[in-house]
């Protein structure tokens, strides 16, 4: 029996986690769930799966939160705050962590998840565009396992011998990542300079949350898993490949040397993934209907605009400039699209105040959590204070 800390357990990822683990009670328990601040949603989640610890990452709330279970008969600790959700992947609660909170908050927790031992299934890309170095010592130092629950870096997991090899030694010549294109693929830049943060919002094929949907929008969101490809796989960023696909159902594909190509396919459900990543080695079943070729659209593939969706760009130059260059693209991109959301910034004014605060931070080595820290809120420092400047 798995005992499993879904960490942003009210979000999209934590609802198809806790569906997957509602389907084999024989196999797992979700003995940890966390929030940032849906306390409703969180309070209801604990109630029908029963966890031994709920957090509120929001201070504030955790005496609602206590409230709404005592009312429902809930016995469970209740915790709140930053440092909790560390404390609880850190312990004994569980041997199982799905870092599943968005952005640079989650970084902190996937670490601590990392330096335990645990079973770390990283939904978190933030975490290792940040701190990719800092989370391969903290994995080789509590011997754990990591498996990636991005649909593109799991289908690539699942490819490649052992999930995790040495690529010269297992003869693989490039990894290629799809990209869907999301819901502007083809439009001109002229074409996005009305969007909306509603329009931006709506996926074509998957259902995420408003930050990651607007990445999906730019092409930031596939740069940040070109970054991740980098750490997760060793892959030099001149072996690391994009195409987009719009239907969604190629997920990502390994070249070989030999001229193999392998690729992981399966409709647009993030269950799959989550499932391989709960039971691996082993299969199970996720709840997703089967992918009936015969009945699909025919696969599609080109190469991404890069001159439109500049984000994808900015991601590689990020990568190939080393150092903590990806910590500051994270930490500007994070800031650009709260300030889109809040119509505060044009769509196209994403990549623009990206490539500023990258322009006026040059890279430095990563060194430590704390001094990455610092270039973080540098870097969103620097990000609002040009978005004040332009205002």
């Amino acid at each position: 029996m798995r005992k499993v800390a879904v960490l942003g357990a009210t979000g999209s990822i934590g609802g198809s986690t806790l569906d997957v683990i509602a389907r084999h009670p024989d196999r797992f328990r979700a003995t940890v769930l966390t929030a940032h601040s849906n306390v409703a949603a969180l309070a209801d989640l604990c109630i029908r799966f029963r966890p031994e610890l709920a957090v509120i990452a929001d201070p504030a709330l955790e005496g609602e939160l206590s409230r709404r279970l005592s009312a429902a008969g809930v016995r469970c600790d209740v915790a709140s705050g930053h440092d909790a959700v560390t404390q609880a992947v850190a312990g004994a609660l569980c041997d199982t962590v799905v870092a599943a909170i968005v952005g640079a908050a989650g970084l902190d927790s996937t670490l601590a998840a990392a330096r335990t031992g645990k079973r770390l299934l990283l939904a978190n890309k933030e975490s290792i565009v940040m701190a990719g170095p800092l989370l391969l010592e903290a994995l080789a130092v509590g011997g754990g396992e990591l498996i990636p629950v991005d649909s593109e870096h799991n289908a690539i997991f699942q490819c490649l011998p052992g999930g995790r090899p040495n690529l010269a030694a297992s003869g693989v010549r490039r990894l290629i990542l799809t990209a869907s294109g999301g819901p502007f693929r083809g439009r001109s830049r002229a074409e996005l300079a009305s969007i909306t943060p509603e329009q931006a919002c709506k996926h074509p094929n998957w259902v995420m949350g408003r930050k990651i949907s607007v990445d999906s929008a730019t092409l930031m969101n596939k740069g940040l898993e070109v970054i991740e490809a980098h750490h997760l796989f060793g892959a030099a960023a001149d072996r690391i490949d994009v195409l987009v696909h719009p239907q969604s159902l190629v997920h990502s594909m390994v070249e070989y040397v030999d001229g193999s190509v392998l690729a992981q396919l399966g409709n647009p459900d993030m269950r799959t993934a989550i499932a391989h990543a709960l039971a691996w080695p082993a299969r199970i079943e996720a709840g997703v209907a089967p992918l009936d070729l015969a009945a699909c659209a025919p696969l599609a593939f080109e190469q991404p605009d890069l001159a439109t969706f500049r984000c994808l760009a900015l991601a590689f130059q990020a990568l190939r400039a080393g150092g903590d260059a990806t910590a500051i693209l994270n930490a500007a991109n994070e800031v650009a699209v709260e300030a889109f959301l809040a119509g505060a910034l044009p769509f196209l004014g994403i990549a623009d105040l990206v490539e500023s605060v990258l322009t006026e931070l040059p890279p430095q080595a990563v060194v430590d959590v704390q001094s990455l820290n610092e270039r973080d809120r540098s870097a969103r420092a620097a990000a609002r204070r040009i978005l004040r400047n332009a205002c």
